[in-house]
């Protein structure tokens, strides 16, 4: 039996590949991490840190801001890197820390609040402001994280959307704490807290399809 030869169409086709970088997740995770954290500095930078923090209780202080940092880190870690020997983000347990995350800075900020002698009592005044604020701050993590995961999240991209929202909210939500003098449980769980839901839920709403083949 005599094999046809290939079409002149599918020999130029052919001839126009050219090899695919993969990706390189770890490399990827830290460069998000990175960047991330650059652009928080200079959102903070410009917005000025609050003017009370050195009269905060210290270790109240370290572990609420580790708290943060770790809401942001760990969701785009899991996102980002595969288990070793596979090729997906690790959704289901992004997502997972996601949810607690979200969660537990609203429960966190009403239940263990903390103030200092110049921090200001307020309630909701400035909600918006604040919510917008940790928003914006959230951009940045959200956009690098679906431009390095585009295509590959065939499965469970609205909820690696969520987790990479929820990271990018902590992140916010750092910003926040170290900016924001109002020390109400209400404002810190309510407004600060939420932003990590807020950014969760509008990352599902709209990053999905980008991380699909």
């Amino acid at each position: 039996m005599t094999i046809p030869p290939i079409a002149a169409e599918l020999e130029q086709e052919l001839a126009r590949l050219s090899p695919v970088t993969t990706r390189r997740p770890v490399r990827q995770a830290l460069l998000a991490g990175a960047v991330s954290l650059v652009y928080a500095a200079i959102v903070l930078a410009v917005i000025a840190v609050r003017r009370e923090l050195a009269d905060l209780p210290r270790l109240w202080l370290v572990l609420y801001l580790g708290a943060w940092l770790a809401g942001f880190a760990v969701p785009v870690w899991f996102a980002l890197v595969p288990r070793p020997g596979g090729m997906l983000p690790r959704w289901r347990l992004a997502g997972a820390i996601a949810a607690v995350s979200a969660v537990g800075f609203v429960v966190a900020g009403l239940l263990v609040p903390r103030s200092a002698a110049a921090s200001l009592h307020l309630g909701l005044d400035y909600a918006h402001q604040c919510l917008s604020l940790g928003l914006v701050t959230a951009i940045v993590p959200v956009v690098l994280g679906t431009l390095l995961l585009r295509g590959a999240a065939p499965v469970g991209s609205r909820v690696t959307a969520a987790a990479l929202g929820a990271a990018g909210g902590s992140l916010g939500g750092f910003v926040l704490h170290l900016h924001c003098p109002i020390a109400d449980g209400i404002h810190v769980g309510l407004v600060h807290g939420a932003v990590v839901a807020v950014a969760a839920l509008l990352a599902a709403a709209l990053v999905p399809r980008a991380l699909r083949p």
